[in-house]
């Protein structure tokens, strides 16, 4: 853990601004989506980013809800064909953002990674941050640009990388994983608990997985925490950065907010993986162990 930071993944509002009316501008994909109530194209198609192209996050950035997980990951194919339609080319710099906190963009961030593009970054703070400052929005029915087809990318799916973000962490590798490395359950401490699952038919967690919710990322507006707090905070997971686990990986309900887990550690100089089946894809198993409480 002592080589150098990588560049931050996030882009600030105010940056972005200048990209956008640069010669080069970035392909913006707007990917609004809750637990809750799914994709949000309504809210896309009333006011977005200028020059923005909506991603369903339910049916392009997963596959179909099955074996695999609520959301497993999509093929390469259909991933590909989706960055294609919205734009993304091999030389692209792609820019995600969601209504606020990344959660969903932090998918985007991460399928881009996984398929091998690397030239991704995250709007800080999200469509909230970009209208605190002013900056102008526009809707899909007022005749600009974005209501028309995207001009198509040359996008191109390449190989996974084998460690850090866009690296995965399959459900056959994890007792092995957790003997070695640290997993963090990135849900809700009742969830992990088992107390309360408002989602799936089995409570609990993995065994050997310590808990920290994706909540403590950010503040209050929905931005992250300054990369040496976020630091020091996962550091706190095992007593220091330079004395942990070699390798570190994060789960969640079915792969959405563990991404954004990443996406934090990321920031903090941190590589980790992801469990992209998650707790929706454990639980298909009964011969997968399940665990209970606080540890």
């Amino acid at each position: 853990m002592s080589s150098p930071r990588p560049a931050s993944p996030l882009v600030g509002a105010r940056v972005l601004r200048d990209l956008v009316a640069s010669a080069t501008p970035p392909v913006l994909l707007d990917v609004r989506w809750a637990l809750s109530t799914g994709s949000d194209r309504a809210a896309f198609d009333d006011g977005h980013i200028p020059g923005a192209r909506f991603i369903d996050l339910d049916a392009e950035l997963a596959g179909p809800p099955g074996p695999g997980g609520r959301h497993p990951l999509p093929s390469a194919g259909a991933f590909g064909e989706s960055m294609r339609a919205a734009g993304v080319g091999r030389g692209s710099t792609v820019v995600a953002y969601d209504a606020g906190p990344a959660t969903a963009a932090a998918r985007v961030w991460w399928l881009l990674r996984h398929f091998g593009h690397e030239d991704v970054l995250v709007l800080d703070g999200g469509l909230a941050g970009w209208r605190a400052q002013g900056y102008p929005a526009e809707s899909s029915g007022d005749g600009t640009e974005s209501g028309l087809p995207a001009p198509r990318g040359d996008f191109r799916c390449g190989p996974a990388p084998s460690a850090g973000p866009g690296s995965a962490l399959e459900a056959e590798d994890v007792p092995a994983f957790t003997a070695r490395g640290l997993l963090i359950d990135a849900r809700a401490a009742e969830r992990f608990r088992g107390d309360a699952e408002p989602v799936d038919p089995v409570a609990g967690h993995i065994p050997g997985a310590v808990n920290r919710p994706t909540t403590d990322n950010v503040r209050d507006d929905g931005t992250f925490l300054p990369a040496e707090e976020l630091r020091r905070q996962f550091g706190a997971l095992f007593d220091g950065i330079g004395s942990g686990p070699d390798e570190l990986a994060a789960y969640c309900g079915s792969g959405i907010t563990a991404a954004h887990e990443v996406l934090a550690l990321q920031i903090a100089g941190i590589p980790a993986r992801l469990y992209p089946g998650s707790w929706s894809h454990w639980i298909t198993d009964p011969a997968r162990p399940v665990a209970t409480g606080d540890r």
